[in-house]
């Protein structure tokens, strides 16, 4: 599990269209950066850690195909005008897995404390791992909140800064007995996902071949089903809208099996362009 990196600056609207101009030019991050990116030195760190949570860049700054096609300046959806491209990031933070408290909280940890509180989350952690400290964890949850969420305090501006707010996945609830602030991840905006954002993370998971149970894609580590928060009748909702629109896919739901089956192999970055396309 890795936790921290971010240097407590959540992942603020424009830093990852920043990062990937700064590195496409092959620059490496330096002391210096920040005069380029026109931000502080923290923030330096913080964005390159953001375009490693995120996949875009690795170690070396290679940079993955998915953020050429669509942070380039002719690209896809460079300034993050398109919703869909915001389902896309969630994914890929979760699924990449470099900032654990995503993949965590979306994959597991709600399903176990549908409403938790930031102390629950920290216990949790350390009831997997005891060696996790507990001040690092709580950042990274306040961190999470502001990522996700909009919180009560006085600064409205930097509530609204969280680059994930539009996705209305996190809600803070109120106070529980011990006076902690409560908070519920969920999705009630399951039907406005595009078919191609699932068939792409689908498509991208290279733990599947060409059938995949219901059951895996439902509750699979990288899982459509637990990323995207989805019911199970809504998930159903979303394969049969893919098969739908794609004659080389089938759902078979017969005899209590459920799966998606493919009947060819299909670049993920061809079922993205065809949607940006439109």
């Amino acid at each position: 599990m890795t936790f921290s990196g971010h240097d407590t600056f959540h992942c603020r609207l424009f830093w990852l269209k920043k990062g990937f101009d700064y590195i496409s030019t092959e620059e490496k991050f330096r002391d210096d950066s920040g005069v380029t990116l026109g931000v502080g030195r923290n923030m330096v760190n913080s964005i390159r850690f953001w375009l490693k949570a995120f996949g875009i860049s690795n170690d070396q700054n290679n940079i993955d195909p998915l953020f050429k096609k669509l942070f380039s300046n002719n690209g896809w959806d460079p300034y993050l005008e398109n919703e869909a491209t915001l389902y896309l990031l969630h994914y890929k933070l979760c699924a990449e897995n470099h900032a654990t408290i995503y993949n965590l909280i979306f994959r597991e940890f709600r399903k176990l404390k549908p409403e938790f509180s930031r102390e629950q989350f920290v216990a949790y952690v350390r009831s997997l791992d005891s060696s996790q400290n507990t001040k690092i964890l709580e950042k990274d949850f306040s961190v999470f909140t502001r990522t996700y969420g909009v919180g009560k305090e006085k600064n409205k501006e930097d509530n609204y800064s969280g680059l994930m707010t539009e996705l209305s996945f996190l809600r803070e609830i109120g106070l529980n007995q011990q006076k902690q602030k409560l908070y519920r991840v969920e999705n009630p905006a399951q039907d406005n996902i595009p078919w191609e954002v699932i068939l792409y993370a689908i498509l991208s998971n290279p733990n599947y071949g060409d059938s995949i149970s219901f059951n895996s894609l439902y509750s699979d580590k990288r899982g459509v089903g637990n990323i995207f928060c989805f019911d199970k009748d809504k998930l159903e909702d979303k394969l049969v809208e893919i098969t739908e629109n794609r004659n080389d896919i089938t759902y078979n739901s017969e005899a209590g099996i459920k799966e998606l089956q493919l009947k060819k192999r299909i670049s993920p970055l061809e079922i993205l362009n065809l949607f940006y396309e439109k």
